[in-house]
């Protein structure tokens, strides 16, 4: 299970973080598309340095290797320049997709990819897929990449996702429109396990 960072700030925003990773939080995408270079610096900073492994940047690719991080979001618009890639020792690269065609087609070098929005989206009302990805996902036809449920998820519909075939899924507005984004990550990471298991 993935979470992926609000695009904006929030109140206690690292002490969350803290928090996740303690309960078990396996990977953190760090997407802040507003953030200049040195607000992305700055930001690393406040993160516990023992979790920096289980990060993975969104933005300003340069700064992996500073900060001893080795996981590389790659945007749909930078896919056609991969020796543009940031190329950190082991690097490992996701990218998003938004149709099973799509996600078809992709390079064998990436490690995951997300496909969204599976349902009506949280943190972006009114935006939803054109398709039914829970039935689109019938014609998956990549298994070098793991395919991950992203868009409107929540405690009450991954199971439908897990069950369409996706190999895990990522969480966004379900916990950074939560009152209490910790206690809604243990009860989802909770349901989550039990689905897995």
């Amino acid at each position: 299970m993935i979470v992926i960072t609000s695009p904006d700030s929030v109140t206690n925003e690292f002490d969350i973080i803290s928090e996740m990773f303690q309960e078990g939080l396996s990977l953190l995408h760090i997407r802040k598309p507003d953030f200049s270079i040195t607000e992305m610096q700055q930001y690393l900073d406040r993160l516990p340095i023992l979790f920096r492994h289980k990060l993975v940047l969104h933005q300003h690719h340069e700064l992996a290797e500073a900060f001893g991080i080795n996981r590389i979001h790659i945007r749909e618009s930078d896919r056609a320049t991969p020796d543009r890639f940031p190329k950190p020792v082991r690097c490992y690269y996701s990218t998003g997709t938004h149709t099973v065609k799509e996600f078809n087609n992709l390079q064998d070098h990436y490690t995951y990819a997300f496909l969204s929005p599976v349902f009506k989206s949280i943190s972006k009302p009114g935006y939803q897929s054109s398709e039914n990805l829970l039935e689109t996902i019938k014609n998956r036809t990549n298994h070098n990449t793991k395919l991950i449920a992203l868009g409107g998820i929540t405690i009450s519909n991954m199971a439908l996702a897990m069950e369409s075939g996706f190999d895990t899924i990522a969480l966004l507005g379900t916990l950074w429109n939560s009152p209490d984004p910790v206690k809604n990550f243990r009860e989802c990471l909770h349901h989550y396990n039990t689905i897995k298991n």
